[in-house]
C-alpha cells in the first residue's frame, strides 16, 4: 500500500508499548509521564535518562526536555518550558495600557501583528468602543501577513532540522521580502508595535498594497511551489513525517490544544470562523484540516493556511483601497491620541496627550477577555480595569504554552530521532511560553 493512501490504522506506532500508571514524581521536580513495555515488569534498571537543552539549538529557546529511554524508544518524558522569565503579565499591571503594546510583540515575536491587536482589541472592549471600517480591514490584512510570516519560519526552521536546508532557503527568503515590505508601514521588522488603541499607527498606501501583491506573484506562490516540489513526495520527508507524532482529537480537546495542532487532526476550530472580529465576516476563506493528527498532516495545515491567507488579502486589497481618506482612528479622545500636528498648535489636544501618556487611557472599571486566532491557535488577553490607567489585573492565554502541555502525548513511543520534527511541528515560541 503506497504511504500516501494508508489507513489510519497504519500510523498508529507499533513499538509495543502501552500507557501505564499514573504521573510519576521524581527527585529534582521531575515529573514524567511514562509508558510501559506491555507484558513486563516496570523494572527500570535497562533505561537510560537524558537531558535534551534547555540551551540546545533544537529547543528553539530555553525549554529542558528530561527523556527517558529504551533503546531508541522514548517511553518517559518530562518538558519543562519555564525557563525564560520576563514577567510579562505583571510588567503590563505596572505599565499603562499603551506602554504595554512593545512588549506584546515579544510574545510570538515571528507574528507580532495579531499580538498588537488582539491586547487593542481587548482595551477597546474594556472601552466598549469600535475602531472604524479602514481600520479593521488593515488590521485583518496585516494579521494574515503575520500569519503568513510565521508559518513560513517555522516550516523553513522545520524542514532545515531535517537536514532539508534548500527549502528553508526558500521560505526564509520569501519572509525577509514580507518583513522588509512590514517595515515600510511599521518602522520596524520584528518588533512592530504598530497596533494603537482605537487605530493603527499610520496608514497603508495603494502602492503598499501593489508592492505586496508583487511579493505575493512573484516571490511567494513560487516559492511555495518549489518547496512543495522538493519536499511533499520526497522518501525521507515521508518517513520523518508520516505517522510520528499522532494525537487524537479527544485528547487534543482535554489538554486545550488549538490552532493548526488541533486542525491537523480534523478538528476545524478557528477563532476566526466561530467569533469573527475585525474584517473576517466579510470575506470567504477555507479552515484547512488533517485527517491523522500527525507531522506530515501539521505540515499541510500551515502550507494551505498560507495560501488561504493569501485568498483573504486579496479580497480585502479592493476594500481597503475603497477606504482610501476614510478614518483609520476611533473618534474617542478617552484611549485615541491626538494628532501630533494639533499637539502642536491646540491646547486642549495637548491636555489630551500629556493626560493618556502619562496616566494612560482610563477604561471604566470592569473585565475583557477578547481571542484572535493567532498562527499557533488561540490568543487571548484577560484584563481587569479598576478604573485606573493601569490594568488591574492581566492574563495572557498564550497558544504555544497550552500546546506544549500536549506534547508528552507525541513522544511517548516515538523514537529518539521523533523529537526534533515533533517539537518543530507544535512552533513553539518561547516568549509565549514565559511563567
Amino acid at each position: 500500500m503506497s504511504v500516501l493512501t494508508k489507513s489510519p490504522e497504519a500510523f498508529q506506532p507499533s513499538y509495543g508499548y502501552t500507557f501505564g500508571g499514573e504521573l510519576v514524581e521524581l527527585p529534582g521536580d521531575i515529573r514524567m509521564h511514562r509508558i510501559y513495555p506491555e507484558g513486563e515488569d516496570t523494572d527500570l534498571s535497562s533505561r537510560t535518562v537524558i537531558n535534551i537543552g534547555p540551551s540546545h539549538p533544537a529547543m528553539h529557546g530555553t525549554v529542558r526536555m528530561v527523556v527517558e529511554l529504551d533503546g531508541e524508544t522514548i517511553v518517559g518524558v518530562d518538558v519543562i518550558p519555564g525557563y525564560l522569565h520576563r514577567g510579562f503579565e505583571k510588567e503590563c499591571e505596572a505599565h499603562t495600557y499603551h506602554q504595554a503594546i512593545p512588549y506584546t510583540d515579544r510574545l510570538n515575536y515571528c507574528s507580532p501583528l495579531i499580538n498588537n491587536f488582539a491586547w487593542c482589541g481587548t482595551v477597546e472592549k474594556l472601552f466598549g468602543a469600535e475602531v472604524p471600517e479602514r481600520c479593521q480591514l488593515i488590521r485583518t490584512y496585516m494579521s494574515e501577513l503575520s500569519r503568513i510570516t510565521d508559518h513560513l519560519t517555522a516550516m523553513g526552521a522545520g524542514l532545515m532540522e531535517l537536514g532539508a536546508l534548500t527549502p528553508f532557503l526558500y521560505m526564509v527568503e520569501v519572509r525577509d521580502w514580507m518583513w522588509e515590505h512590514i517595515c515600510h508601514v511599521t518602522g520596524a521588522r520584528l518588533t512592530q508595535s504598530y497596533g494603537r488603541i482605537g487605530g493603527l499607527a499610520r496608514d497603508v498606501t495603494d502602492e503598499w498594497l501593489d508592492r505586496n501583491t508583487e511579493i505575493f506573484e512573484k516571490h511567494l506562490i513560487p516559492k511555495l511551489k518549489q518547496v512543495h516540489a522538493l519536499v511533499d513526495h520526497n522518501r525521507i520527508f515521508i518517513d520523518r513525517m508520516r505517522g510520528v507524532g499522532i494525537v487524537s482529537q479527544e485528547d487534543l480537546i482535554s489538554y486545550g490544544v488549538t490552532g493548526p495542532c488541533l486542525r491537523a487532526a480534523g478538528v476545524g476550530l478557528d477563532c476566526r470562523t466561530y467569533a469573527p472580529y475585525d474584517a473576517y465576516d466579510r470575506v470567504s476563506f477555507d479552515v484547512p484540516i488533517g485527517k491523522y493528527g500527525d507531522n506530515y498532516d501539521r505540515y499541510f495545515v500551515r502550507m494551505r493556511e498560507i495560501e488561504e491567507s493569501m485568498k483573504i488579502c486579496r479580497q480585502l486589497d479592493p476594500m481597503i483601497r475603497a477606504t482610501n481618506g476614510a478614518p483609520i482612528h476611533a473618534e474617542d479622545a478617552r484611549m485615541v491620541l491626538p494628532p501630533k500636528k494639533e499637539v502642536y498648535s491646540n491646547i486642549e489636544a495637548l491636555m489630551n496627550h500629556f493626560k493618556l501618556i502619562m496616566e494612560g487611557p482610563r477604561p471604566p472599571k470592569g473585565e475583557a477577555y477578547h481571542a484572535v486566532e493567532g498562527a499557533n491557535g488561540e490568543l487571548g488577553f484577560y484584563l481587569v480595569s479598576d478604573g485606573t490607567g493601569m490594568p488591574y489585573k492581566a492574563r495572557c492565554r498564550p497558544p504555544s504554552f497550552v500546546n506544549m502541555g500536549a506534547i508528552h502525548l507525541m513522544l511517548l513511543g516515538s523514537q529518539v530521532a521523533d523529537i526534533v520534527p515533533i517539537f518543530g511541528q507544535i512552533n513553539m515560541i518561547g516568549g509565549e511560553c514565559d511563567r
